[in-house]
């Protein structure tokens, strides 16, 4: 029988592996549980997979090369996530080993949340509410309304895609800047970053995190933008230069901004940000429904089935170099 690490500590396997597709994952084998409170990292990880073929990692645990070269049993490590930017691809394949990703089940969550920041931002929706609980009256304020105003999507991925048909149906004028993508969607118009900055009330950052877009938001950005437009992130910390961010919110340079994403430690905002009266943060939870969550959840467990069966499971990412594949054959 094969033997699986499920690496996510208990409060990670509540949010994002529950019982229904841990249930389905003991079907293909003896699943071994982490109930640390602490991510697994290094040679605690590789102590803790000895002897399994399967790690499936929780999107806090890192796939350094040295969890690869020391761990023979290992067939391979499944990402219960779409980012494997953490996942030393190359070591795996050196070593031989399967990496998978999951498929994107956060679309319509993702989505929603973007919505719902920008009517909490043009509204002042939680400032009143913070200043309601504290016991002080909240003067009524002139809000934005979405129909009529300008949202701007950097990056045209799923996520984007999903968004931009949604803006156009509340009556928005939508842009979207995506230097990879030919736009052919009804009602949006593809046009340069510069431009969506200018003219958009609302800029939502899509993008795909890699080296050629670190600190894509940065001061020049900002300083395009109108004072009166809010900024949203929803993609990954590293897209934004947050001392810019931070200076631009100082100056008024832009009006407030929202974040799912930052810096922090499993890409969770900022503290020095989020606290800000100006600012509307979450912890990395717009993609944390049920029906999200079962969806990566249940990807993995589909990938492992069908590693068990010795088939080539969707979501690989190496398969040429995945020699261990070999032993499930056998």
């Amino acid at each position: 029988m094969a033997r699986i690490l499920l690496t996510h500590t208990p409060e990670m396997r509540r949010n994002y592996y529950g019982d229904r597709p841990l249930a389905a994952l003991r079907k293909h084998g003896d699943v071994i549980l982490h109930e640390g409170a602490e991510t697994l990292a290094g040679a605690r990880l590789v102590e803790a997979a000895k002897g399994c073929q399967f790690i499936v990692a929780d999107r806090a645990t890192a796939g350094p090369p040295e969890v690869f070269e020391n761990s023979p049993d290992l067939v391979a490590f499944l990402r219960v996530a779409v980012d494997i930017s953490t996942i030393n691809v190359l070591a795996a394949s050196k070593a031989g080993v399967l990496v998978t990703q999951a498929t994107p089940g956060f679309i319509a969550s993702v989505t929603e949340m973007a919505l719902g920041f920008m009517i909490d931002l043009g509204r002042s929706i939680t400032e009143a509410t913070n200043a309601y609980r504290a016991g002080q009256e909240m003067e009524p304020r002139m809000g934005n309304q979405l129909k009529g105003a300008t949202l701007g999507i950097i990056g045209y991925g799923a996520i984007g895609q999903n968004l931009a048909p949604l803006g156009v149906a509340l009556g928005m004028t939508v842009l979207v800047s995506d230097p990879f993508q030919k736009i052919a969607t009804p009602g949006v118009t593809q046009t340069d970053l510069d431009t969506l900055l200018a003219q958009s009330d609302y800029v939502v950052c899509l993008a795909i995190a890699n080296k050629g877009t670190e600190n894509l938001m940065n001061a020049a950005a900002f300083a395009r933008m109108k004072p009166t437009a809010f900024f949203i992130n929803m993609s990954r910390g590293q897209l934004v230069d947050e001392g810019a961010l931070e200076k631009a919110l100082d100056a008024k340079t832009i009006a407030g901004a929202a974040m799912d994403v930052g810096r922090a430690p499993d890409q969770r905002p900022s503290m020095r940000l989020a606290k800000r009266l100006d600012v509307i943060a979450t912890p990395h939870t717009a993609g944390l429904t049920p029906q999200a969550a079962e969806h990566q959840a249940f990807d993995t467990v589909k990938q492992v089935g069908e590693l068990v069966a010795g088939r080539v499971p969707p979501g690989a990412v190496n398969v040429k170099d995945a020699t261990r594949l070999s032993r499930l054959k056998s």
